[in-house]
């Protein structure tokens, strides 16, 4: 037997409930299939997170949302403390990564280490088995097989991108009862059940971020900012910059100009302090290793053909991937791929199904830019 939502253990389930309608309704449609379910509210925020993001999941209105839906629904509900985990795991990572050239995924983290990792210790606490969130993803369950990770229905609000380091363990005690569904059909069922989260707005972008500035966070943060250069491809000093924090590859905004034609940024080196910047043609890249690979199949010896999303928004580009020495994996896509990113996650699929990813580490820009500099011809990642 294979389901999304119905393996053949425990029927106690714990649904992380963020206060939103996606995992309101998740919750609703578990009790539905006969689910004993336990909801969950992770309090994440710092305290000085409260008067920026009352309106983020980070902010005090989340959990009274989520505690309203438990009530209307008729399930338990429980807060669990998660803000010295969440400010170790997440947001440190977040700003070592900026600190390190490199542009953070911290969706990806929270998901690994706090939604299916601290939350286990919880769960089984309180005897239950498995953990449900409001994920646009399936995963389907064998008695003989491994779980399999899938893209959810809606391409849309897909989210099985934010999901592919989850292990097999983790996997194999987690629900995605949304999978199946679209976000309409979703708000749809919540205005039926009458709760009141049924056209509350979505979270966009991070959630701890308030107004989707994470250089005003970071500042606020008490962040130091490593001031350096701008350089272009040849190796000329273009004018000082307050920070490699302030950029990521791709970016236009904030470069000086003069060059006749839009200036990009092509590389970040954290060491010297340099930005790196050249036209857009610069910015095409034809191979690149990621680094802590986590496959869902065997790692493959030989070349692979798969599609590979370098970021949540990328539709996904046919390539060839191959597993590397040291958890590491090389990436060739069959056509250049722009702006990848170091510190972003690469995900590989076959065709709806999740078979790995990794963390983008080292990449080769084409070799009409890469001649121009030696500068500029990798960045590598710890």
């Amino acid at each position: 037997m294979t389901s999304s939502t119905s393996p053949s253990t425990s029927r106690r389930v714990v649904v992380g409930m963020s206060g939103g309608v996606d995992s309101s309704v998740a919750a609703w449609l578990l009790k539905e299939q006969g689910w004993e379910v336990i909801g969950v509210t992770m309090k994440l925020w710092p305290q000085d997170c409260m008067t920026r993001a009352e309106d983020k999941c980070c902010g005090p209105q989340a959990i009274a949302d989520a505690r309203s839906v438990a009530h209307t629904l008729g399930v338990p509900h429980f807060v669990i403390d998660e803000a010295v985990p969440f400010e170790r795991l997440v947001i440190d990572y977040f700003a070592d990564e900026y600190r390190a050239g490199r542009t953070p995924n911290p969706c990806v983290m929270c998901n690994e280490k706090l939604k299916f990792g601290n939350l286990w210790d919880k769960a089984t606490a309180l005897g239950a088995h498995f953990i449900a969130t409001g994920h646009y993803a399936s995963v389907e369950h064998s008695d003989h097989q491994p779980p399999i990770l899938r893209k959810g229905l809606d391409s849309k609000k897909d989210q099985s991108y934010f999901l592919f380091s989850l292990r097999g363990e983790q996997l194999e005690r987690a629900l995605f009862p949304l999978g199946s569904l679209t976000k309409e059909e979703i708000r749809g069922i919540a205005r039926k059940l009458g709760l009141k989260v049924a056209d509350k707005e979505d979270s966009q972008e991070i959630c701890f971020v308030p107004g989707k500035d994470y250089k005003a966070f970071l500042k606020d943060r008490g962040e130091t900012f490593q001031p350096g250069g701008f350089y272009d491809l040849k190796g000329n000093f273009l004018g000082p910059h307050e920070g490699i924090e302030l950029f990521t590859i791709g970016q236009r905004k904030g470069l000086p100009g003069g060059a006749g034609t839009p200036r990009y940024v092509i590389d970040i080196d954290a060491a010297s302090g340099r930005v790196i910047l050249g036209g857009e043609e610069d910015l095409l890249c034809e191979e690149f290793t990621v680094s802590r690979a986590n496959w869902h199949i065997s790692p493959p010896s030989l070349p692979l053909k798969i599609s590979v999303k370098i970021r949540h928004g990328h539709t996904g580009e046919a390539a060839e991937v191959v597993a590397g020495p040291d958890d590491t994996a090389i990436v060739r896509p069959l056509e250049p791929l722009r702006a990848v990113t170091p510190g972003q996650a690469a995900v590989f699929y076959d065709g709806d199904r999740v078979i790995g990813g990794g963390w983008i580490a080292r990449r080769t820009i084409l070799p009409a830019a890469a001649s121009k500099t030696e500068t500029a011809q990798e960045t590598a990642v710890a």
